[in-house]
């Protein structure tokens, strides 16, 4: 005879868009799974940590202390956090050492997140138990990018059949709707995917904004996000609106990245939180001109402090940037100085979209975040049980 299969609800984020379809109550509690290892390539202490990292500390971290064993296995240098770090290696040699060092220095658990951000660790392969995929964001075209044509065609397709193949039967987790929608595009059934967004720290008391215009891009200096061509971009803005820009995080690019600025630019490498906090506070935009995003985590952090954000219309951005509401979306490089000279010169307009960011950034909390996944993470397990 078939099994009967439970009817399904839809859960809602706290804007209210639809979620993808979990289990409804059956009677039967769920199996919550108290093992959990997180398998990524940096820890968050690594020099070239980002959003990804923070997302994996924040899970890890709030999944800590609701009870649950967790563990980092991860490449490079690993340092001391609540919940267990354990280093694989290097870099990028931890991808072929990764399954060895689980067994030898992890053992086993009930759930294990593969964290891919690119070059996959096909854990589905090796590992027996339930596994859960953590996606930011599919990186078709930034394989291009980095490497040479045959280079890249091999990374896309290995990429794509690790997505789409490999996790053939398991739960895969989008940090927005458009990594649902490119997790789609390459094959990925909609009913295999939940979307779990992103989160921020409550912002605590915010600092005075600058009197005069300060411009703030802030991330790893990296080819994807694009800051040479924001350079270009304030050669033709800073006549209309003086002032200066500033650009925090450093990275492979950013030697480059000097010797390209024009006056008024100030690279400030990594700032502390406090520092970051100021700077958000102070500035009168965020500029974000990344080719694609997961998020764009940074977009919701400048929100809490009533910063509007300007970015390009591209995956994840149009996700946390509500156009002409909590920030501009540009089409084209023409479009992007437009939108910064106009804000720039518009107090009011800034004012009314730094509102309405600080507005909906509220609905995003780790807190949220941390529940969420553990309602995925419950439901990945269970279904691996009833195959």
């Amino acid at each position: 005879m078939p099994q009967h299969v439970p009817p399904t609800l839809r859960a809602h984020d706290p804007q209210g868009e639809t979620q993808a379809l979990l289990p409804a109550p059956s009677g039967a509690r769920p199996p919550h799974p108290r093992r959990i290892v997180f398998l990524s390539r940096r820890d968050l202490g690594n020099e070239a940590a980002g959003g990804s990292e923070l997302l994996v500390d924040q899970l890890a971290g709030g999944l800590t202390r609701s009870g649950h064993q967790v563990t980092l296995l991860c490449g490079g240098p690993a340092a001391y956090r609540d919940y267990r770090v354990v280093s694989a290696g290097g870099d990028l040699g931890h991808y072929l050492r990764a399954r060895s060092a689980f067994a030898r220095q992890v053992g086993d658990c009930d759930l294990l997140v593969e964290v891919c951000n690119g070059m996959p660790y096909l854990a589905p392969l090796w590992h027996r138990g339930p596994t859960l995929c953590l996606v930011n964001h599919v990186h078709t075209e930034l394989w291009g990018m980095r490497y040479p044509g045959p280079a890249a065609r091999l990374g896309r397709r290995l990429e794509h059949w690790a997505l789409a193949g490999a996790q053939r039967g398991n739960l895969l987790v989008a940090v927005s709707p458009s990594t649902a929608d490119a997790l789609r595009d390459i094959g990925v059934p909609g009913d295999r995917i939940r979307v779990v967004h992103n989160g921020v720290d409550d912002p605590g008391p915010l600092e005075p904004r600058s009197e005069e215009p300060l411009f703030l891009a802030m991330g790893r200096l990296v080819e994807y996000k694009r800051i040479d061509l924001l350079l270009r971009l304030w050669e033709r803005v800073r006549p209309v609106t003086g002032g200066r820009l500033v650009i925090v995080g450093d990275g492979p690019e950013r030697g480059r990245l000097e010797q390209l600025a024009g006056p008024s630019v100030e690279f400030a490498g990594h700032v502390s939180e406090a520092e970051k906090h100021r700077l958000l506070c102070a500035s009168w935009l965020l500029l974000h001109p990344s080719a694609v995003e997961g998020w764009g985590l940074v977009v919701t952090e400048a929100a809490t402090r009533g910063t509007p954000a300007i970015g390009f219309d591209v995956p994840g951005l149009r996700d946390s940037v509500e156009d002409g509401v909590t920030g501009v979306l540009a089409h084209g490089e023409s479009s992007f100085a437009a939108a910064w000279c106009s804000l720039a010169l518009s107090e009011e307009r800034r004012t009314a979209m730094g509102k309405a960011a600080a507005s909906r950034a509220a609905d995003y909390r780790w807190a949220n975040t941390v529940r969420r996944f553990r309602e995925v993470a419950v439901e990945a397990v269970a279904a691996r049980r009833t195959n």
